[in-house]
């Protein structure tokens, strides 16, 4: 008679189990994730998702990731150049996860993995670039070390899309050598352009010469249009050079 209260609550406690067990069984993945499934410690062989999905606990268990691409920023990092000059680069890694079973059997943690990989691959790689490149050719870096991270992080299920170097820190003692290189530059293309004005300049004057030179009159014409400009100015007083050229004309008719 004592026994028969107490199988309401046995049931009751079943019936929890049962819930719990349920709703442990029950997963609903978003539109970006997948669940890689292992049952008693062995890999299933198609990820699941998304949507809902059945995970029978406690035989399964499952590894929730995520297809977003990843933007990782990779810290400042101490470059040795070929030309044995030290700059301090970073950059941005653009990837995403394309095998999410290798993702998870392959490798522990991805994320570290693929940090670490851009960190060391970062500075090897630019360690074998001049200043000169690393400033002015970065776009071919830039490809080179997308090529060289993706090749490594293949195996782990993960697609490298980009790598942007983002700033090179010049050291200071740099920064004022390349200004007076700058500098010199600009100042040799100035030097270049002067004596090219002069250069045609004195070509167009060698012309003009030779035009003169074919008709006497030409001279005399062109001084009496230079007394017209000075006379235009107004000044009180004005000395004029008069050719000989142009008195011998009426020396002649004497």
């Amino acid at each position: 008679m004592e026994v028969m209260p107490q199988i309401p609550g046995m049931l009751m406690v079943a019936l929890a189990v049962i819930v719990v067990v349920v709703f442990k069984w029950i997963n609903v993945l978003n539109e970006y994730e997948r669940a890689v499934v292992f049952r008693l410690g062995r890999l299933v062989e198609r990820p699941k998702g998304p949507g809902l999905i059945l995970v029978f606990w406690p035989l399964d268990r499952i590894v929730r990731i995520s297809l977003r691409t990843v933007v990782l920023d990779v810290p400042p990092q101490d470059v040795i150049t070929r030309d044995n000059v030290s700059v301090k680069v970073n950059a941005v890694i653009y990837f995403r996860v394309v095998d999410p079973a290798k993702a998870v059997v392959m490798v522990e943690n991805y994320l570290y993995a693929t940090s670490q990989l851009s960190q060391t691959t970062l500075r090897s790689m630019l360690g074998q670039a001049e200043l000169d490149e690393l400033l002015a050719e970065r776009e071919k870096l830039n490809e080179r070390l997308q090529e060289i991270i993706d090749q490594h992080t293949d195996p782990w299920g993960i697609k490298v899309s980009m790598v942007e170097v983002k700033h090179v820190d010049l050291p200071s003692e740099m920064q004022r050598a390349m200004a007076r290189q700058a500098e010199a530059e600009r100042e040799k293309r100035a030097k270049i352009i002067h004596a090219d004005g002069e250069r045609q300049a004195s070509q167009s004057l060698a012309e003009a010469a030779a035009v003169i030179a074919q008709n006497p009159v030409t001279l005399q014409l062109r001084y009496l249009q230079t007394l017209t400009e000075v006379a235009a100015e107004k000044n009180s007083t004005i000395l004029f050079p008069v050719p000989i050229d142009l008195m011998k004309t009426f020396m002649d008719r004497k």
